[in-house]
C-alpha cells in the first residue's frame, strides 16, 4: 500500500515538473481564449478537471494549465479532448491558429504588434519618447533600464531583442509608408546620457533618410497643436480598413470603431500640417546631434 501511494506521488510530482517544462513563459491570446474553450466544453460536459484528464489521458495539472493559455496543447491532447468532449471538432479546427505569445512585447501591445506587420501605411504621433521602430539600441536599453518595477536582465535582454527585431520593417518593407510625427523636446531628452542621445540622434537621421519613411518634427516653439490628447498610431490594413491604437501606463487601446478612427486622422492630419516639413525637420536634429 505505500509502495502505491509512493508511485502515486512519484506521479503527480513528474506531472507536476513536467508542467512546468512545457509551460508558456508568457501565453498568448489564442492560447487563452482556446483554453477558456476547453474549459466552458469540459464544464457543459459535467466532467471535473480530474476526470477530463482520465479521458484525454494528460495529468490534472496539464489540463489546467491549458485551460488557463499558460500552455500549448499537443496534437494527442487535442484529438482525445475532441473526442471526450463530444467530437463537435472545436477544438481541432481552432488548434491550427494557436500561436504562442511574441516574447518581449506588452500583452496590451501584441494584437497591433501583428497588424503591423501586415499594414499598407503605419502613421505614429509620439510625445513622451522616441518611436520604438526609431529607437538605436542604447536608447532602448535605457527606456527599459527605467522601467518600474525593475526588469531583470533577462527580461530586460528579451525585451530590447524584440524592439530591435520590430524595427527590421522599415528595413524589410521598403514599399510601405511609414510616418512619424514626435515632438521636439523628446530628442533634446538626454535619456541614458549625451552618448546615448548622440547614438539615437545618428539612427533617426539614418533610419528616416529613405523615401518611404517620413519624419516631421513638432517645435518647442509651435503655437498650435492638433494632438494634445497624447500619443497615438494609425495603420491600414491590406482589406482597406483603417485601425488606429492608443497607449497609457500599463495598458494600450485597439480603437476600430470607424467614428474614433476617423476624428484620430483628423487630429493626426491636422498636426501634420503644424509640424515642420520633412526637410526643415532635419534641421534641429543636425543641429542638436552637433551639440553633443
Amino acid at each position: 500500500m505505500a509502495e502505491d501511494v509512493e508511485s502515486v506521488t512519484d506521479g503527480v510530482e513528474e506531472a507536476d515538473e513536467a508542467d512546468e517544462q512545457g509551460r508558456e513563459p508568457d501565453p498568448s491570446d489564442s492560447l487563452r481564449t482556446f483554453g477558456a474553450v476547453v474549459q466552458a466544453l469540459r464544464e457543459h460536459a459535467g466532467l471535473s478537471r480530474a476526470e477530463f484528464a482520465e479521458l484525454v489521458r494528460f495529468s490534472k495539472h496539464t489540463v489546467e494549465s491549458v485551460e488557463l493559455g499558460r500552455r500549448m496543447p499537443d496534437e494527442a491532447f487535442v484529438d482525445r479532448g475532441d473526442s471526450a468532449l463530444g467530437n463537435t471538432g472545436a477544438l481541432r479546427r481552432s488548434a491550427p491558429f494557436l500561436s504562442r505569445a511574441e516574447a518581449g512585447l506588452a500583452v496590451w501591445f501584441r494584437r497591433w504588434a501583428r497588424l503591423e506587420k501586415v499594414a499598407v501605411s503605419l502613421y505614429t504621433y509620439e510625445c513622451r519618447l522616441v518611436p520604438g521602430l526609431l529607437q538605436s539600441e542604447a536608447y532602448a536599453r535605457a527606456v527599459f533600464d527605467n522601467s518600474i518595477p525593475l526588469l531583470t536582465e533577462r527580461q530586460l535582454e528579451t525585451q530590447l531583442a524584440a524592439r530591435l527585431k520590430r524595427q527590421k520593417m522599415l528595413h524589410e518593407r521598403p514599399t510601405v509608408p511609414f510616418h512619424f510625427i514626435v515632438e521636439e523636446h523628446v530628442f533634446r531628452r538626454r535619456l541614458g546620457g549625451a552618448e546615448v542621445q548622440r547614438s539615437m540622434l545618428d539612427l533617426v537621421l539614418e533610419l528616416s533618410a529613405p523615401r518611404n519613411v517620413t519624419l516631421q518634427v513638432v517645435p518647442v516653439e509651435a503655437e498650435f497643436h492638433g494632438c494634445l490628447d497624447g500619443s497615438v498610431r494609425l495603420l491600414e490594413t491590406p482589406d482597406g480598413r483603417r485601425l488606429g491604437y492608443s497607449e497609457g501606463q500599463q495598458n494600450g487601446r485597439l480603437i476600430s470603431e470607424a467614428k474614433e478612427v476617423r476624428l484620430l486622422h483628423q487630429r493626426y492630419d491636422t498636426l501634420r500640417s503644424q509640424a515642420l516639413n520633412p526637410k526643415e525637420s532635419r534641421g534641429p536634429l543636425e543641429r542638436l546631434r552637433g551639440e553633443l
